[in-house]
């Protein structure tokens, strides 16, 4: 039984695995020479091999997918080790590993492509494919009953409940300059007429020097400048040819309406970066097939539709779409917080079909 699972667990890289073939060699001489080890030596090959087992049966099932922030993998070992307890003696490797193997469509696919398509020495394609199926076990093994997916490669968001595709958009998503970050979080509420505090950088480097040249452009595009604290300061009060990025003291905040650059809608995501899903007053920018234009930020092209999924209805859409300057903000809780899963997957599956996607931001050329 010890040689099946060590079979099994060479073929790891047929399924997109990593596998420790140092390991593997240190336990197979030890099985080979098993008589004549002490009771000590035989529990320690013994738990080693149990090890690089579970190991092995993790990553099958949850994937090795790193993000760039992550609160929702949290992986059931005790999954992995009831499955090895339930082997029965004689039984093959192979029918514990078809139980945990993903069960996705998609998955699927991009498996027997593995197998069928790809050589040995296309490196890049196979980092490519073991990437995609690694996120399709992620996502398998981690999402809830509703849950979004923001593919960064695709420029695309899709809404699911109950595994059915119900709401498919187009999306703008970061520069390479300033790049989306990669995040498995959740959406916790929805904010109505959102402000649209920004951040100090965009400020200092882009609205300054515009609100330099043109004394109207603030009040054309609904700005205030405020302090720390949030108290508007009058920009008559301020020569703001006197400031330049490294001593302007204070802030930019938009005011709401639908020319605000939030747009009407914001959906909050709980991570570290201040990135969050939102509408726009740039409506334009999704009829282009290169939709990577944001700082980082991720525009809807539907949010009003994923908005109403998201509440059960329970929104006023009418208001939302008069979208009328200086509306009060309102922040509406969801029923239950959402997973949110925005991935750099380079491979598109639709209809059983592969679509290799570009890699704007560089990162599959990375480490090799």
């Amino acid at each position: 039984m010890a040689n099946a699972w060590l079979r099994e667990i060479e073929s790891a890289p047929l399924l997109g695995l990593d596998v420790d073939r140092a390991q593997i060699g240190i336990i197979r001489k030890a099985i080979q020479k098993r008589w004549t080890l002490d009771k000590t030596h035989k529990i320690l090959i013994d738990r080693k091999l149990t090890g690089l087992s579970l190991d092995f049966l993790k990553k099958l099932h949850h994937g090795e997918v790193e993000f760039d922030y992550d609160e929702l993998s949290h992986p059931n070992d005790t999954l992995y080790i009831n499955q090895l307890l339930k082997a029965k003696p004689g039984e093959p490797a192979s029918l514990t590993l078809a139980t945990l193997d993903c069960k996705d469509p998609d998955y699927r696919v991009l498996k027997d492509y593995l197998r069928d398509s790809v050589r040995p020495t296309d490196t890049l394609n196979y980092k490519r494919v073991v990437l995609a199926m690694n996120y399709r076990r992620f996502l398998t093994a981690n999402h809830g009953p509703e849950y979004i997916i923001v593919n960064i490669p695709a420029a695309e968001a899709e809404y699911y409940r109950d595994d059915i595709l119900l709401i498919k958009m187009r999306t703008v998503v970061g520069k390479k300059s300033t790049p989306t970050p990669t995040m498995a979080s959740h959406i916790t509420s929805i904010i109505t007429f959102p402000y649209w505090n920004v951040p100090f950088t965009i400020g200092v480097n882009e609205i300054l020097p515009k609100a330099q040249k043109d004394e109207n452009y603030l009040e054309q595009k609904n700005f205030d400048i405020v302090d720390e604290q949030g108290n508007v300061v009058e920009e008559s009060e301020l020569n703001l040819k006197d400031y330049t990025s490294k001593n302007f003291p204070y802030y930019f905040r938009q005011s709401t309406g639908e020319a605000n650059d939030l747009g009407v809608i914001k959906f909050n995501i709980q991570n570290p970066f201040s990135i969050f899903l939102h509408s726009t007053s740039s409506k334009g920018s999704f009829a282009k097939e290169v939709r990577f234009l944001s700082h980082g930020c991720i525009r809807l092209e539907k949010p009003l539709i994923l908005a109403d999924a998201l509440l059960m209805g329970k929104i006023d859409l009418e208001e939302l779409k008069k979208g009328e300057k200086d509306t009060e903000s309102k922040t509406l809780p969801l029923p239950v917080k959402v997973p949110v899963f925005i991935i750099y997957n380079p491979i598109k599956v639709e209809s059983g079909k592969i679509t290799f996607l570009p890699d704007v931001y560089g990162l599959m050329k990375q480490g090799g």
